[in-house]
This record gives structure tokens, sequence and C-alpha cells, in this order.
């Protein structure tokens, strides 16, 4: 099953949308939802502060910033031809 994992913090509006974007897509994909408030640590932070919310299909970051829900559609549709 594919996993992915959403970088987000409190307060912020296109978080909100990813999210939103991102579970509409678990009705038609099968993949597990990680979410992670980079405030809960300095080093992510630092690493994803200007970039949030950061989205990662498996290991491979798919997006940031404006996250566009049939990027994503189209990535999961790809990883599952791999398989």
């Amino acid at each position: 099953m594919h996993k992915i994992t959403l970088y987000t913090r409190n307060r912020c509006p296109l978080c909100d949308k990813a999210k939103a974007a991102i579970l509409e897509l678990q009705e038609e994909w099968e993949f597990k939802l990680e979410e992670i408030d980079i405030e809960t640590s300095d080093e992510l932070t630092e690493q994803y502060g200007l970039m949030i919310p950061v989205v990662y299909l498996n290991d491979e970051e798919v997006g940031y910033g404006f996250v566009d829900k049939f990027d994503i559609s189209n990535r999961l549709q790809e990883k599952n031809r791999i398989k």
C-alpha cells in the first residue's frame, strides 16, 4: 500500500486545502495518510518552514506550497503501473 506523508502546521490555510484534496483522493486510491506537524521539531521547521504544505508519496516529494490533487492522482497512477 502506498503512503502519503503531509508535512503541515497549525493555522495554515494551504495545509488545510492540501489535506482536503488528499482526503478526496482516498475515494479513488488506496493509501495510508500520515500527517506530521513540523512545529513539533526544530529540524522539521527549518527544513520545511517556507515550503509547507509538503507532500511525499512513499519516499518521493511530489508537491509543496499549492498542492495539486490531479498531479498527486497522476503520481499514484504511475506508481500503480510500476508495481
